[in-house]
């Protein structure tokens, strides 16, 4: 029969031992998800373009693409609009809007746009790169900043703003039994408007991910993931910048005929 000392002896062992598996998983997952980052931000810095398209004179807007390492996958943060919106009220979107006088670059107004939409603050974020900017209309240029945001974020969306907030694995973007498609014209122009359908497990919400939305979550998979999807995209994954590019200076020669 066990004494009482050896008895509490082996209660501080069992514990002493759960606690060194809780600190040993927690390390490993906090390298793994370090170096899918690590692995994630080499990649997409091949595509910042910096201030190259800068000197346009255009109304400007910017959005951020957020994204957040959780379990073990990189997944990209999304918003839907508020119903109370004039423009596109339920449109689910990256948080973004148009620059104010206040605003230092491109960037400035993505990270403040974040912070006035889903409480996201600046130094939540760790800016990667800008993407080649899209024409949304002849005179509105829009340009994509992508970041990285602390995993311990907790949304807090501005209901005048944005309905919810939800989150989508990237590698959903790359499978083709979610991914529909249509063929459209824009400035002359055809190209393919992409469509996604996601459900959300945590609450059943069926959210439309389409148009230029889907579109750049698709680039950001591709680039981070490596891989291609089997329906059509018009990015060429061996030249991203250069295909992003063509595609904007086509639209951009167009807009100003």
């Amino acid at each position: 029969m066990l004494n009482s000392k050896t008895h509490k002896s082996r209660n501080i062992g069992s514990t002493k031992n759960s606690l060194h598996n809780w600190l040993l998983k927690r390390l490993i997952c906090f390298h793994f998800r370090n170096n899918l980052i690590d692995d994630a931000k080499a990649r997409l810095k091949k595509l910042d373009v910096g201030t190259k398209y800068d000197h346009l004179s255009c109304h400007k807007y910017s959005i951020l693409l957020p994204l957040l390492a959780k379990e073990r996958k990189l997944h990209l943060l999304f918003t839907r609009r508020s119903e109370k919106l004039r423009r596109s009220p339920g449109e689910v979107c990256f948080p973004g809007g148009k620059r104010d006088p206040t605003d230092l670059d491109d960037v400035g107004t993505a990270l403040r746009e974040a912070q006035e939409e889903v409480g996201l603050c600046p130094h939540q974020v760790e800016v990667v790169c800008r993407l080649v900017p899209y024409l949304l209309d002849k005179d509105t240029l829009v340009t994509p900043v992508v970041g990285f945001v602390d995993h311990s974020f907790q949304p807090q969306p501005n209901p005048d703003e944005v309905k919810d907030v939800f989150l989508v694995p990237l590698d959903y973007f790359l499978h083709p039994q979610v991914h529909s498609q249509k063929y459209v014209t824009h400035f002359g122009h055809g190209f393919v408007f992409h469509c996604f359908e996601y459900t959300s497990p945590e609450d059943g919400v069926t959210y439309l991910i389409r148009g230029m939305t889907a579109k750049l979550a698709i680039l950001v998979a591709l680039v981070i993931l490596g891989k291609k999807p089997t329906f059509e995209i018009e990015f060429n994954l061996d030249d991203v910048i250069a295909s992003c590019e063509k595609a904007f200076l086509r639209k951009h020669a167009t807009s100003k005929l």
